[in-house]
């Protein structure tokens, strides 16, 4: 019983956002009487969208693409800060195809076993962070590099060229703001030897196709579905909402994303608003703040706190000082050409 009970609370806790949309929907629906109309909340466009794109990731990882791409880049590494930039980098530049939250699922934990291998470990922490401000702000380059921004491109109507244009700007910046970072790593000279990066340390991160897929991000999805559209039924809600998000939707985007994260704010915000631009820019840069504001943020913490737990801490100050700096360099530049 006791153990049953461990595992139901560790579930809890793993799958918090979850839990907490599931119960918000469910007390929604006290208001507005379940029906079959309830499908017709749910945009299972951006649905099969995500599940196609995880099925196809995994596809990628099993057959070994990741495995061939990171060795081929550590044959050329022979400096710790040479290394510092293909760890970020690669997260960068894999987030814009596989999303953010895949891209460090993938590479953070083979960080962590290279770091060791080279007896860099005192550099886990600023990589960690950087990684995941790298897979954040390089998954804003498409569309598809994000789930709120798969969901946002499927109901905005925004061009496809339009939605790069937009963001842009924003992903420049990040990326100077990244080489500044890592030019700031002092550099040693080491040895990667790509033959001692065995394939067994990392098939625990390579499962199954269809045991892969996030299944709760889906649910997470649906749920988020079912609650917006009951509150767009309850007039009192509708007018509330709309007197505080029309007109702040970029603001409302960045604060919303560091209680919710910006997955569940982008979906909100676009319930009671069409200024799907400002949206889109909120919950982007909304990203960066607090260890929630996004869901990739909570994922990198989790996998480094299973390594360095005793380091928890200071990995929080690391990644809240670089997350706001480079957030408040955002919005100032959003306010110069706007």
């Amino acid at each position: 019983m006791e153990i049953r009970l461990n595992s139901i609370i560790n579930l809890v806790k793993k799958e918090f956002i979850f839990f907490v949309v599931l119960i918000l929907a469910i007390f929604s629906c006290l208001f507005v009487k379940p029906s079959l109309s309830y499908l017709d909340y749910i945009d299972w466009k951006t649905i099969v969208i995500l599940f196609i794109m995880m099925i196809f990731v995994q596809v990628l990882n099993n057959v070994g693409i990741f495995d061939r791409l990171i060795n081929a880049l550590l044959d050329k590494v022979n400096s710790s800060r040479s290394l510092v930039f293909v760890l970020v980098f690669i997260c960068f530049f894999s987030s814009i195809f596989i999303t953010n939250d895949i891209a460090l699922l993938t590479f953070v934990p083979f960080s962590i076993i290279a770091l060791k291998k080279v007896n860099l470990e005192y550099l886990v922490i600023i990589i960690v962070v950087l990684q995941t401000i790298a897979a954040n702000m390089g998954s804003m380059i498409l569309p598809i590099g994000s789930p709120h921004n798969i969901f946002m491109y499927s109901i905005s109507g925004i061009s496809f060229k339009s939605f790069i244009v937009l963001l842009l700007p924003y992903v420049i910046i990040s990326f100077i703001f990244l080489i500044i970072c890592c030019l700031f790593i002092k550099s040693e000279n080491i040895e990667v030897s790509v033959s001692n990066f065995n394939k067994s340390e990392e098939t625990s991160f390579f499962m199954r196709i269809f045991s892969g897929v996030d299944y709760f991000l889906l649910l997470t999805f649906i749920g988020l579905f079912i609650l917006i559209g009951n509150l767009q039924n309850i007039p009192e809600v509708i007018g509330f909402f709309k007197s505080i998000i029309v007109g702040n939707e970029l603001f409302c985007g960045i604060i919303a994303s560091q209680f919710i994260s910006n997955v569940p704010a982008g979906m909100v915000l676009s319930g009671f608003s069409n200024n799907y631009e400002l949206i889109i820019v909120g919950i982007n840069i909304g990203g960066l703040g607090t260890l929630i504001a996004s869901m990739a943020n909570l994922i990198s913490y989790k996998l480094f706190v299973n390594e360095f737990n005793n380091l928890k801490f200071k990995y929080l100050a690391v990644f809240s000082i670089l997350n706001v700096i480079l957030l408040i360099i955002l919005l100032v530049f959003y306010f110069i050409t706007n």
